[in-house]
């Protein structure tokens, strides 16, 4: 169980194990014992990603009614599969989207991002918004 900042994570065959209050998560490097470590942290730098930006969009009174995510990741094999670059490619659906401010919104989002910021300095991240008209 997470305590504050402490994760308590426990050995297991395969990989590690972690209880948390939401449920167990599994980690190894083989995919039929659990998350790999690579997946879980593209996976948290796009879901607090786009956690943020959906609270920014809100904020300012964007009115959407979908947003989804595909996160693309490039390693580097002769640097341990080191993550080089993340690229978060957003698509917003709605009625009357403004690219720019779409664009705007982002950029806001992303210095409020707390794993975005934790990685910065190490791992190029490329954020890109597409807006979809819905007809009405």
């Amino acid at each position: 169980m997470m305590d504050g900042n402490t994760m308590k994570l426990i050995l297991k065959d395969e990989g590690m194990r972690t209880d948390l209050s939401y449920g167990e998560l599994n980690i190894s490097g083989n995919e039929e014992y659990g998350f790999r470590p690579f997946q879980l942290m593209v996976a948290s730098i796009a879901g607090c990603s786009a956690g943020v930006f959906r609270k920014v969009l809100e904020k300012q009174r964007v009115e959407f009614e979908d947003i989804q995510l595909d996160a693309s990741v490039e390693r580097n094999p002769k640097e341990a599969n080191r993550i080089e670059k993340i690229t978060l490619h957003f698509v917003v659906k709605g009625h009357r989207l403004n690219q720019e401010k779409l664009e705007k919104s982002l950029a806001v989002s992303r210095k409020n991002c707390s794993m975005v910021r934790s990685v910065e300095n190490s791992i190029q991240i490329e954020e890109k918004v597409e807006a979809i008209e819905l007809s009405m």
